[in-house]
């Protein structure tokens, strides 16, 4: 073997040369074997890259080999309408037809979505002696034009076997963490299948005698990777900013929800919708009561107890102060089974609350109505308490009532087990309720009429307004009134975002009722 070229400069410099010429000429073909592999099952994807590189790299030195072959690869054999055609032109042309061909079927079942399968859960993976074949098959292609540009660069055999070696141990090496990276991003996929999409072409334009300057193809292939670095590097930043500004739960509720559907208003507004065809296939599990259910139990831990109170202003009390009929009236019309009970009018520092089937105990055994007999002193909360904590204390306490109260040990409202179940599952009407608006009702026209007190964590399942974590409010009044830094009243209009909210119902200091319309379907005419 002649080794005289290890002391020639020119040559390392044309093996150098040569290497980085044979990885640029290699990058397409790196593209394909990475888009095959994953059809294999995942425990031989290794093998299959393995091995269809190394049969090629074989391949190629096979044809290096033969030099005196491929020279007359470039000879016409035969000619139509004038055009010659080579065995080189040949190959080019079914290379390129048959990488449209791939191309464009793995665009097609990626675009709609298509996935094959065995059975009712089982992938269908490809043979791994197919998905080979398919890798030799365009590196066959690839090859010739790797292997004549290797001839036309040194004039030494040994030159050219040895780039070709170097560079396919480094495709060899690089095509593990490339197809890990194609694959965990679906747009680079696509974008790689838009580049096979344009090596197919250029192939079948060079094979009819059509010389597309391969600088020409991988500036465009190297801007179009440069803008997805950019968009891959965009996505991560983003990411990283929600990250910072989001909790650990937040995200996690989040990631659970996305994957049950990330916003429950379509599956609200269908049930709201009379069925006018055939019902289409669920593509969740989750139903619309199921998904807002487990949306209630991500965010117990992040609610305050005073979003879930009866507020002070709506609790039935008795005034021991009161004259006995007045007492005896109270307890015959309040429809609930305990009250509040309070002395003077005063409510900011309640006694207790009473059981009206006590009293009744006391009536039926023929003795006086005695008030304070029958007193219990409920569970004391502060305002400021998460929703799952109030639940925990009520589950040590054995209570079945608790008062909430502010910073200075005001009443601000009281929380019964009921509240706490109706803060996971929804609401429970009780019958004197029953004839009551519902807390959230859609509208036909894609709007909302909502409770004043609905909190906005229930709300944003159905719509987006805004983040108002760190805000002091947490239901739709809340934000009206910090908009308008005044109590609403009724026809009052702010604009959140996308959405008009305009006050319907308002009562005294009390906002009853809000409509929320989408913007775009107005036009910001009134409502």
């Amino acid at each position: 073997m002649d080794l005289s070229w290890l002391s020639d400069p020119a040559a390392w410099l044309g093996l150098l040369t040569l290497i980085i010429l044979e990885i640029v000429l290699g990058i397409d073909n790196l593209i394909f074997v990475a888009i095959l592999a994953e059809k294999l099952p995942p425990e031989q994807r290794d093998r299959a890259r393995v091995t269809g590189l190394s049969l090629a790299l074989i391949m190629r030195l096979g044809l290096l080999a033969s030099i005196s072959w491929l020279v007359t690869l470039t000879t016409p054999l035969f000619s139509i309408w004038g055009q010659g055609f080579a065995g080189r032109d040949l190959i080019m042309l079914g290379g390129g037809v048959f990488l449209l061909f791939k191309a464009t079927t793995e665009l097609h079942e990626r675009l709609e979505g298509v996935e094959h399968v065995k059975g009712a859960t089982q992938r269908a993976y490809a043979a791994f002696a197919t998905v080979v074949a398919q890798i030799l098959v365009l590196d066959a292609v690839f090859s010739i034009d790797s292997v004549i540009t290797a001839i036309g660069m040194s004039e030494h055999l040994a030159v050219m076997m040895l780039a070709v070696v170097i560079a396919m141990i480094l495709m060899i090496a690089a095509s593990k963490p490339l197809t890990a990276f194609v694959n965990a991003h679906p747009t680079v996929v696509m974008l790689c299948l838009g580049f096979l999409l344009m090596i197919g072409f250029s192939l079948i334009a060079d094979g009819f005698g059509f010389h597309i300057p391969k600088g020409y193809l991988y500036a465009a292939i190297g801007f179009s990777v440069l803008i997805e670095a950019f968009n891959q590097v965009s996505q991560a930043n983003r990411i990283r900013y929600l990250n910072r500004t989001q909790s650990f739960r937040e995200r996690t509720a989040n990631t659970v929800l996305s994957l049950m559907g990330s916003r429950l208003a379509d599956s609200a507004a269908a049930e709201a919708k009379p069925e006018t065809g055939p019902k289409p296939v669920e593509d969740t599990a989750f139903g619309h009561n199921e998904r807002a259910m487990i949306h209630s139990v991500l965010t117990l831990a992040e609610r305050p107890i005073r979003v879930i109170a009866t507020p002070r202003a709506d609790i039935h009390r008795l005034d021991l102060s009161q004259p006995d009929t007045a007492q005896r009236q109270a307890l015959r019309d309040s429809p609930y089974s305990r009250l509040v009970v309070i002395r003077d009018g005063s409510i900011d520092e309640p006694l207790g609350i009473v059981a009206r089937k006590d009293l009744l105990a006391q009536l039926l055994d023929g003795r006086p109505l005695d008030i304070d007999a029958a007193l219990r002193q409920p569970l004391v909360l502060p305002e400021t308490v998460t929703v799952l904590k109030a639940l925990e204390s009520f589950r040590q306490h054995a209570a079945d009532m608790a008062f909430v109260v502010d910073e200075f040990g005001s009443l601000e409202g009281i929380v019964t087990q009921k509240d706490l179940m109706e803060a996971i599952a929804g609401e429970f009407p009780e019958e004197h309720e029953r004839h009551e608006l519902p807390a959230i009702a859609v509208q036909p026209d894609g709007g909302y009429d909502v409770e004043g007190s609905l909190e906005l964590v229930t709300l944003e399942q159905y719509l987006t307004l805004g983040d108002f974590e760190d805000e002091d409010f947490h239901t739709v009044a809340g934000l009206l009134m910090d908009c308008l830094e005044r109590i609403p009243r009724e026809g009052d209009e702010i604009i959140v975002g996308d959405w008009k909210l305009r006050v319907t119902a308002q009562k005294g200091n009390r906002t009853e009722r809000v409509r929320i319309s989408p913007l775009a379907s107005h036009g910001g005419d009134e409502l």
